[in-house]
């Protein structure tokens, strides 16, 4: 199998799983330095640019000297529109398993995903599409405050300047100045109605569909910290019982004909109880994958075994056993804030990670990538912490 995106959580999670099932792993990574690229679960590792064009590139070179058939899982937003728009040529060397390119690029496109959301009825909140300044002035007047700011699209100029994938807004001012600031970075943003609550009141599915749009395998989980809260990733996540997020991840992807690895997560308002759809992944691993492992639910080897056709693992029901998955580092940095905040005590905390849990980027196994992860966390650090530093 071959692996883009090893420079990601979820590609190092994903490279884990796989290889802990008797699956050889090659990696492509853009970022030789990244933690991940410190695992020994990878037979080879190639660098490369895993975003543009250059990837074809080396895919296809890469591809030439494999001896097929090898599955191509991309780990990355920007390595799965790369692939789903060079299918064709790619399909010479190797197997994919992806949706088709129209239904990628609709799922993937913020503005033309709401919009179809909202064609079909499905939850969404309000969302206006801002494509200059003046689009801007207007959703600071009409739009309910606090608000969300993010790009159509996450793109490397707004990788390069943000960790956030979202800016939660209080103020229209305050939401005009980081426009300006922001849409630099982006060929649009989109502004987005808050729904209230904490990052517990997300809620996400994971899963898998085979060709005729069935599914194999789903897992279905909500989130307990982020990192940075409320606008980050997840950091603690645990297994829950969701039918509501379960029925409208299925309504969603089967509508559409979808094959291959898929994600919606949902956001319950406190206030109401009603969901809204944030937002969907497509055709990839997310960094909540790995909790579905822990569940007992092979969710990754489910797909690699259906995409290679060979008999389907046993298990694939979701249990609800209570699995948890944790991002050590950054749930340590979230879980600061949260406490330093009064919105958390130490026992709050520690009931909140107990129990079997699934792990990030620790691994007994696979040490590399943790140390790799907390030296440079220390080196950092201690770079800001240092006398005449700015």
């Amino acid at each position: 199998m071959v692996l883009v995106g090893l420079d990601s959580m979820q590609g190092l999670q994903a490279a884990r799983e796989l290889h802990s099932r008797g699956v050889p792993v090659i990696a492509v990574a853009a970022d030789p330095r990244h933690p991940a690229c410190s695992t020994n679960t990878c037979e080879r590792i190639v660098h490369a640019d895993t975003s543009g064009p250059e990837l074809v590139e080396t895919l296809m070179t890469l591809g030439a000297g494999l001896q097929g058939p090898v599955l191509l899982l991309p780990c990355q937003d920007k390595s799965v529109r790369q692939i789903s728009r060079n299918r064709r040529a790619l399909g010479a060397h190797f197997t994919l398993v992806l949706p088709p390119e129209d239904v990628v690029e609709l799922l993937m496109d913020k503005d033309a995903f709401y919009a179809y959301a909202a064609e079909q009825r499905l939850p969404i909140p309000r969302t206006m599409e801002l494509a200059d300044r003046a689009d801007a002035e207007r959703a600071a007047r009409e739009m309910d405050f606090p608000c969300l700011l993010k790009p159509r699209a996450r793109t490397n100029e707004w990788d390069r300047n943000t960790r956030l994938k979202v800016f939660k807004v209080e103020t229209p001012e305050r939401f005009l100045e980081l426009y300006d600031r922001c849409s630099p970075w982006a060929d649009r943003l989109i502004a987005q109605q808050w729904i209230e609550g904490d990052d517990d009141s997300l809620y996400s599915c994971n899963c898998y569909l085979d060709r005729e749009s069935r599914p194999l395998a789903t897992f279905v989980a909500r989130k307990l910290r982020q990192w940075p809260p409320e606008a980050g990733s997840s950091c603690l996540g645990e297994e829950v019982r969701n039918d509501e997020v379960l029925e409208t991840t299925l309504e969603l992807f089967q509508a559409l004909g979808y094959r291959g690895l898929g994600y919606l997560e949902m956001k319950r308002d406190v206030r109401t109880g009603q969901h809204y759809i944030i937002e969907a992944n497509v055709g990839r691993p997310t960094g909540r994958s790995a909790i579905a492992e822990a569940g007992g639910v092979p969710l990754l080897f489910t797909a690699y075994c259906d995409a290679m056709g060979l008999p389907l693992p046993e298990g694939r029901a979701q249990r609800y056993s209570g699995a948890k998955w944790i991002d050590l580092r950054h749930d340590f940095q979230s879980a600061w804030v949260y406490w330093r905040g009064g919105r958390i005590t130490l026992a709050q905390w520690w009931a909140s990670v107990r129990g079997r849990k699934a792990y990030a980027v620790l691994s007994l196994r696979d040490p590399g990538p943790f140390l790799s992860d907390l030296w440079r966390a220390v080196t950092l650090a201690a770079r800001r912490l240092r006398p005449g530093r700015g």
